[in-house]
């Protein structure tokens, strides 16, 4: 099995040597070293040394293979697709509607039933993937996002760390929050509890999340929130810690009956091989029972 892509560089372009080229396209250096090495890599059909310009117009064709990466095919048994909800889909990125109670990927080799093994089944036999890109808790619903070959998981993997990736999520929290505003409390862990998180907490990393008020209802609030930081349970430990936890947190609000009231709603990123800065946006519809509860 081999992936390759062929790719035309926009006109305007400016010429620049090829290892430029792939260098702002973010593909790794050892990625580059191996296209280099094994001559898998053409511009016009024609093999071009690494210092050599390119040009727009030309064709610039990669071809990866799976001794290149360190885990070619991810070991995900299939399972239903039935609840597989796509949001956006190329040949390389997908994008799926995460349902409430459903775990993100396995946690034990050969264990089923989570968002990973649905979109297992629905890729087919003949995809090796998905590859996972983010995460959202069990409880929590919405856009994630996943690739479908491994070659384009170190290019976005850098986009989400150079906040390329932009995620807005709603929640539904306890109390009445005004305004907008930012919360930047560092969060470690809690030394009383190994599942949890919090302010200031064991060693603790910075952390910020933007809020803004969009909706009321009686002692709760629709909030719009973004990361500029993705810690762990980051979102629920700063509205915790503000005192308005997510209602139906089961772990840092009140008792309740209530399921957790977290969506990520919308997800912005660029395209994959491609030096154009502007962002494609998904947006994840809420889920029909989102603001009912008592």
């Amino acid at each position: 099995m081999h992936w390759t892509y062929t790719i035309t560089i926009p006109s305007g372009q400016p010429t620049q040597p090829l290892r430029q080229l792939l260098t702002a396209w973010l593909i790794p250096k050892h990625l580059i070293h191996d296209l280099r090495i094994s001559q898998r890599v053409t511009v016009n059909d024609q093999y071009r040394s690494m210092n050599q310009l390119v040009s727009g117009g030309e064709t610039v064709q990669l071809t990866f293979l799976p001794h290149d990466f360190a885990e070619p095919f991810p070991n995900v048994a299939p399972d239903s697709a039935a609840t597989v909800v796509v949001l956006y889909e190329t040949a390389d990125l997908l994008i799926i509607n995460k349902t409430r109670g459903s775990k993100t990927h396995p946690n034990q080799p050969g264990e089923r039933g989570t968002t990973l093994n649905h979109v297992a089944a629905y890729l087919g036999e003949q995809q090796p993937g998905p590859y996972i890109l983010s995460r959202l808790d069990q409880e929590t619903t919405g856009a994630l996002m996943m690739t479908k070959t491994p070659a384009v998981v170190p290019i976005m993997v850098r986009n989400i760390a150079d906040k390329r990736v932009r995620r807005t999520y709603l929640a539904w929290v306890h109390g009445h929050l005004s305004g907008r505003g930012t919360f930047t409390d560092p969060i470690g862990r809690d030394p009383d509890d190994r599942r949890k998180r919090r302010v200031n907490g064991e060693h603790a990393q910075a952390a910020i999340t933007h809020y803004a008020a969009m909706d009321h209802q009686a002692e709760a609030t629709l909030v719009k929130l973004w990361l500029d930081t993705g810690r762990t349970h980051q979102l629920r430990v700063h509205l915790a810690a503000a005192g308005h936890p997510l209602i139906g947190d089961p772990l840092y609000g009140p008792p309740t009956h209530n399921r957790l009231r977290l969506h990520c709603w919308r997800l912005a990123f660029p395209q994959p091989f491609t030096l154009d800065q502007s962002l494609t946006t998904v947006t994840a519809p809420v889920p029909a029972d989102f603001d009912h509860f008592s």
